[in-house]
Parts: structure tokens; C-alpha cells; sequence
């Protein structure tokens, strides 16, 4: 049952604090070599030039940061896609948005051979945002509207597609396949804060946008007809929904790889919390998508040890058994 009344709701956000801070925690520990938690303080705020000390600051505080970064922009743009399309399996991942971004930065580095962070991010975001038009134009064209099914299937054509011709470009140009191979799975390592430098003036605005929606985004639940009577103006809200999206989904998949269910699995947990006002769902979902994150991240990593799994491994293979069951139950109707 959504928890009711203020206190509750501030009490399940505290607790989502609580376990972003225990998962911080849990990213500059364990790994590969487990380092007991003073010796991350240690390393964090009196960098001695110890191994642990080069370990925690030069690699795992990187991942951390871009881990709450990533997680946090494809919390938040899950919940606004499925409070915009009404549509609980509504997903940057599921409707192409991820794909579309990746296949862009791939045709970059291949095709264009350019070798520029930042190029790979305005790539990723026209790729999102030529691929979010394309998924709802397929979806909404006959004549029959946007609905949940014809949205998604869209999405699954439109991401086969995105994901055969990223795969073509992969194998035909062997410059993109070597320096792309793993961030097409999905992972937060292998970067730098200068990758979350770069990202985050377009998350800032899509999470800014995303938080100038969510009062709005309660009168659009309403319906169309409800939300203009009462002020709102329901094309606007939606264009704008939908550049936030497109802001936060690009950034992150530019810096991370495409990194699918997240972005289903937590504005789900989140609404199951929260009940049906978005400010708290885009609240909860902001805080929980790093925690989800960065336990997959660590899971990986303890799971593959001496090596590590891929993120994106890792959170296919949890989110894939929910969205099973979420279909099973039928759950995938209009919100």
C-alpha cells in the first residue's frame, strides 16, 4: 500500500538517503580488493599514496560519482516517460531512447571517427531524441492513439533495429568495436570525473525540468480535458517532458553505455511507495535508481572477481524477471 500522509512519505525518503549513502559506501569498499571502511576515509580525505589510497581516489570514488549520476538521470526519465505516456512499462530502455542514443555515439566514433567526449554526448542526445519522436509517431500512427501496447512494440521494432545497426557498425568498423566494445554493454568504469563534468549541465537542466514538471504532471493524470480546465496546458508539458527525457537519457547513456530497467524498475518501486502524486514518485525514483545502480555495480564486481561483470549485465538480468512478472500480473495498462 503507498504510504499516506507527510511524515511517512519524508520517512521512506530518509531511509532512501540512508541506503544511498550505505550503497556509497559499499562502491569504494568492495571490489576486486576489499578495503576495510576506514582505509576509504583514510583514502578519501588524507590520501596517504598508498595502493588503497590510489585505489579508492583515482578509481572507485570515478564510478561512484558517475554511478549516482547515471542512476539518478535514468530514475528520474523513467518516471516522467511513464507518467507522460501513462504507461507503466514505459522505459528508456524498452521504447529505443537508450538504443537510438547509443547507435548515434557508435556512428560517431565509426563512421565520422571522431574521438571527443563531448561530441559522444550532443550524439547521444539528437539519438535519443530522433528515436523517442520515432517510437511514438509508430506508436500512435492508424489512427488508434498512443496506447501502452503500440508504444512498446514500437519501442521493441525501433530498439531491434537501433541495436542490429549498432551491431553492423561494430563489426564492419573495427575502430569502434575495440574502443566500444564493453561501454556498449553498459558500465561505469573506465571513467574519469572529467566524463561527469562534461554530463552534468544536461542532467542538471533535465532534473530541473523534471522537477518544474512534477506538480503539472498530477493535472495531466487527470486527462486532457481535466488538466486544460484547470490551467494546464497538456502539448507543452509533454514537449517539454519529453526534452528532459531526452537530456537525461542521452547524457547518461553518453557517459555509461545504454543501461536498461532501470528506468522500469524504479519509478514501479517508486509509485508502489508513493501512491499517484509524482513529486513524491520523481522524488523516491531520484534516490533509489543510484541505489539500484551501484548495487548491481558492486555486484558485478563481487560476482566477477578477480574480474568484474558489466553493470548493464547486471541490471538486465534483475530487471528482466520484474518485467516479466509485471506483464504477467497485468500490470501493463494506462496509468
Amino acid at each position: 500500500m503507498p504510504v499516506s500522509g507527510g511524515a511517512p512519505r519524508w520517512t521512506v525518503l530518509l531511509v532512501l538517503v540512508l541506503a544511498l549513502a550505505g550503497a556509497v559506501a559499499a562502491s569504494l569498499a568492495f571490489g576486486a580488493k576489499h578495503i576495510p571502511f576506514g582505509e576509504v576515509a583514510d583514502g578519501l580525505f588524507a590520501p596517504d599514496g598508498s595502493e588503497n589510497s590510489l585505489i579508492v581516489r583515482g578509481e572507485r570514488l570515478p564510478r561512484t560519482i558517475l554511478g549516482i549520476a547515471v542512476g539518478t538521470a535514468l530514475g528520474s526519465a523513467g518516471a516522467l516517460m511513464q507518467a507522460l505516456t501513462r504507461n507503466p512499462l514505459a522505459e528508456p530502455g524498452l521504447l529505443g531512447v537508450n538504443s537510438g542514443a547509443a547507435l548515434a555515439v557508435v556512428l560517431v566514433i565509426g563512421v565520422l571517427r571522431v574521438d571527443e567526449a563531448l561530441v559522444y554526448v550532443w550524439a547521444a542526445l539528437a539519438g535519443a531524441a530522433v528515436t523517442a519522436v520515432l517510437v511514438y509517431l509508430l506508436g500512435a500512427g492508424g489512427g488508434y492513439g498512443a496506447t501502452p501496447t503500440r508504444l512498446v512494440l514500437a519501442g521493441v521494432a525501433v530498439n531491434a533495429v537501433a541495436a542490429g545497426v549498432t551491431a553492423g557498425v561494430m563489426l564492419l568498423v573495427p575502430r569502434a568495436f575495440n574502443g566500444f566494445r564493453f561501454w556498449q554493454v553498459g558500465s561505469l568504469g573506465g571513467q574519469g570525473l572529467d566524463v561527469v563534468w562534461r554530463i552534468l549541465p544536461f542532467l542538471l537542466a533535465g532534473l530541473l525540468l523534471a522537477l518544474l514538471l512534477a506538480e503539472p504532471l498530477n493535472t495531466l493524470a487527470l486527462g486532457d480535458e481535466a488538466a486544460r480546465s484547470l490551467g494546464g496546458r497538456p502539448g507543452l508539458i509533454r514537449a517539454a517532458g519529453g526534452l528532459a527525457i531526452v537530456l537525461l537519457c542521452g547524457g547518461a547513456t553518453a557517459a555509461a553505455g545504454p543501461l536498461f530497467f532501470i528506468g522500469l524498475a524504479v519509478p514501479f518501486a517508486a509509485r508502489a511507495l508513493a501512491g499517484t502524486d509524482h513529486r513524491w514518485i520523481l522524488a523516491y525514483s531520484a534516490f533509489l535508481a543510484p541505489v539500484l545502480l551501484l548495487g548491481a555495480d558492486v555486484l558485478g564486481r563481487l560476482l566477477g572477481s578477480p574480474g568484474e561483470l558489466e553493470t548493464g549485465l547486471v541490471t538486465a538480468f534483475l530487471g528482466a524477471p520484474l518485467f516479466i512478472l509485471i506483464v504477467r500480473r497485468g500490470k501493463a495498462t494506462r496509468l
